[in-house]
């Protein structure tokens, strides 16, 4: 090997050795974790069951689930189950128990309460109330019998299908005792109480005799003269009586009324001032 090269890489190491090195080792800085935020706390809010039917028309859902507990209710009532029920139990009997907590406060705080349908007791029970308490045919009797003697009329028979259970058999058991009617326009039956004691049989002379009566042509006042003359005065009070007006009695005036007069034992020593100015 050439001896001057040599000689320059000897050179090369002593300045090399000569010459101090300092070496700047990167520091590795970690980065602060990010500071948590501090979660605030939401109460939590009782879950409900997703109930599809309550979204869109809930008005319509609600009507219906009252619409099914008054119909089971009248159910229940006519046949012969009177005794109340708790709204959780009216729900399990109608399978209605998947009603969310809405739906239920509002049969409890209005539906229920204002509805005439239904009643409750002291123990906040639910009951049928009928329109009519009847239990049996008599019972049926004895209001109809109650009500020509009061001249209220006759009960619909809609309204006793809802009290009385069995009614075509309670009205097939008591035969004409019972009459019915069919209102020409409503179409709707009406019952009413056939009281036998008034129906009485007319002779057929007297038949005859009424209906050759002949009444074409003449008013009232002449049938009630030709009444009186028979001597017959039971329709004189059915016209209208001409009313005279009662005069009024005038109040004599006090003008040059005659006064009784007092201490007439004075009359010496008393004068007149009247005249005197």
């Amino acid at each position: 090997m050439d001896p001057a090269l040599l000689r320059e890489r000897e050179a090369f190491k002593r300045r090399a050795l000569s010459t101090p090195v300092v070496e700047n080792k990167k520091k590795e800085t970690a980065d602060p974790p990010p500071k948590k935020k501090a979660k605030t706390q939401q109460p939590k809010q009782p879950k409900q069951d997703f109930n599809y039917k309550s979204y869109g028309g809930s008005s319509q859902y609600n009507f219906g689930i009252l619409a099914k507990i008054v119909k089971h209710m009248k159910q229940r009532h006519l046949n012969g189950d009177t005794y109340p029920l708790s709204l959780e139990e009216i729900l399990d009997e109608t399978n209605q128990l998947d009603v969310g907590l809405r739906q239920r406060n509002w049969l409890l705080n209005e539906a229920l309460v204002n509805n005439p349908k239904l009643q409750i007791d002291a123990d906040g029970k639910y009951v049928f109330s009928p329109p009519y308490k009847i239990k049996d045919r008599r019972g049926l009797l004895k209001l109809l019998d109650k009500h020509d003697q009061r001249g209220i009329g006759g009960i619909a028979l809609e309204d006793i299908q809802e009290s009385l259970p069995n009614v075509e058999k309670a009205l097939k058991v008591l035969g004409d005792n019972i009459v019915c009617v069919t209102q020409p326009i409503s179409k709707k039956k009406v019952l009413f109480y056939n009281d036998k004691g008034t129906q009485f049989t007319v002779d057929e002379e007297f038949q005859k005799l009424w209906r050759s009566v002949a009444v074409d042509g003449l008013d009232d006042e002449k049938i009630e003269e030709y009444l009186q003359k028979q001597g017959i005065t039971s329709m004189q009070d059915i016209g209208i009586k001409k009313v005279t007006p009662v005069q009024k009695r005038k109040r004599p005036s006090n003008k040059n009324r005659n006064f009784k007069k007092l201490n007439q034992h004075m009359g010496d020593v008393l004068q007149d001032y009247t005249d005197k100015g």
